[in-house]
């Protein structure tokens, strides 16, 4: 076996981190460990715990601050054994500078490394959650400079510029983004009028194909954090297998599996500790569909 498929894959992951709960690098650092996946984490925020409880303490770290942390990062000589970069909640648009600059320097020292943007902006249910400026420069400069991109349907509307409200609009949505840069794109939290509307789907769009999975709605309120660990888990199946529909399949398990646990317990947060064995070895019992 080659030595490059065998050792460990590595990623830096730059995204936000809260004391209390699981989102950003709180909810994509400990499923990639599960999956044998090295993370280095860079915070951008250190938050007492999620905007989403409507209070909560801590910083925005300066841009130079995240920028000094990403230096020292490169000083170890992280960045030339790196197979992928990953971000999401930046928490300002000058931080987003940092990460776009950040993957370029990456990319000169390994130019095989991939960089997967969770575009996080917002949801169709509360609409934008980020600060002014931020879902321009997530469109026009991160996402542009991404290998992958993993928004939910609401983001994937803002970014291509178009409503998605059947199959075919939202794969016709899915090619604008494309067209931005990013050869992958994952959409989650999926409903469409021409699909069932007990189930919530992901679809997946390469240059080989199109993918869709769906799942079952859970009786879940709000829980935060999912789409930081769907994009998470979805680049590390994606390092690990090589192949979109098997990234697909499995993060679409292991999600349900965490989502209908946390949904049992009544849990605020992400059962992701009980849910680690799913984790570590999804069950892939829901089918992935060939679109195209």
């Amino acid at each position: 076996m080659d030595n490059d498929v065998r050792r460990t894959k590595q990623v830096l992951s730059i995204q936000s981190a809260v004391a209390f709960g699981h989102v950003g690098n709180n909810a994509a650092v400990f499923p990639l460990q599960r999956l044998g996946v090295d993370v280095w984490p860079v915070n951008t925020v250190e938050f007492s715990n999620h905007t989403g409880y409507g209070e909560w303490r801590g910083p925005v770290l300066p841009a130079d601050g995240v920028a000094e942390v990403l230096a020292g990062v490169a000083d170890r000589g992280v960045y030339s054994r790196l197979d992928a970069v990953l971000s999401g909640y930046l928490g300002a648009a000058d931080i987003g500078r940092v990460v776009v600059d950040a993957v370029a320097e990456v990319r000169a020292a390994n130019p095989k490394v991939l960089y997967c943007a969770d575009p996080v902006m917002g949801d169709r249910w509360c609409g934008f959650f980020v600060a002014s400026g931020i879902p321009e420069l997530i469109r026009d400069t991160v996402v542009a400079a991404a290998d992958i991109t993993t928004p939910n349907h609401f983001e994937l509307e803002f970014l291509a510029g178009r409503h998605a409200a059947t199959t075919d609009e939202l794969l016709e949505a899915v090619e604008t983004v494309r067209s931005l840069g990013p050869r992958v794109v994952l959409v989650t939290s999926v409903e469409l009028a021409d699909l069932p509307p007990a189930q919530v789907s992901m679809v997946a769009v390469d240059a080989d194909g199109a993918w869709l999975v769906s799942t079952p709605k859970l009786a879940l309120s709000s829980v935060s954090g999912s789409g930081d660990a769907t994009a998470a888990l979805f680049l590390g199946h994606l390092l690990l297998s090589g192949s979109v529909p098997t990234a697909l399949r499995k993060v679409a398990s292991t999600i349900f599996a965490i989502l209908d646990l946390t949904a049992t317990s009544g849990a605020t947060e992400m059962e992701l500790v009980a849910a680690q064995q799913h984790i570590a070895e999804p069950l892939e019992e829901f089918d992935v569909l060939r679109l195209r």
